[in-house]
């Protein structure tokens, strides 16, 4: 199945979660971190980036919600693609909660409310990546149809089908 929204002939969300992914996750090693080292920058560089993963997430939702409105219904993508959706939702409200707990404070030292949302937001986001990892390789979504490992650009403008399935394979031993 074809995404619907695409950037040079690619998918765009899978394109943009990896920076909510990697800013969020990286806010709750800086909070382990600060655990660790009772140094106040860590403290101070996950206060700053967990915001930045918030929007992302919310920008990268918007496209995973177009492609998941195209997937047809009743198909196990479909389910699977709602879970992810939810999943991630809910990450992103853990962690807005966990930078609303940081705020309300007079330092940027988290409390224990604001540690456990990004340590469950974190938990979340990766069960929820795994669903996303599920609709893409195992299930295609996203994927262009009839795409293989001889496939001609995306900026060509031909189809993944031109080269055909099984051109340049290696014949079995």
């Amino acid at each position: 199945m074809d995404s619907k929204t695409k950037a040079l002939g690619h998918p765009i969300h899978p394109m943009l979660i990896v920076f909510p992914l990697g800013l969020l996750t990286t806010a709750v090693i800086f909070d382990i971190l600060g655990l660790i080292t009772d140094r106040y920058g860590f403290a101070v560089a996950s206060a700053y980036i967990i915001p930045a993963g918030v929007i992302g997430g919310l920008v990268a939702g918007v496209f995973g919600l177009i492609d998941w409105r195209a997937i047809p219904s009743g198909s196990r993508a479909k389910r699977i693609g709602r879970l992810h959706g939810i999943g991630n939702g809910i990450a992103t409200l853990l962690f807005a909660g966990s930078w609303l707990f940081r705020l309300a404070g007079d330092t940027w030292e988290p409390g224990i409310w604001a540690l456990l949302l990004g340590f469950a937001g974190v938990i979340l986001a990766g069960l929820s990546a795994w669903l996303g990892g599920e609709l893409v390789d195992r299930l295609g979504v996203g994927v262009d149809e009839g795409a293989h490992i001889n496939s001609p650009s995306s900026l060509s403008h031909i189809p993944a089908t031109a080269a055909g399935p099984r051109a340049g394979r290696a014949a079995s031993a």
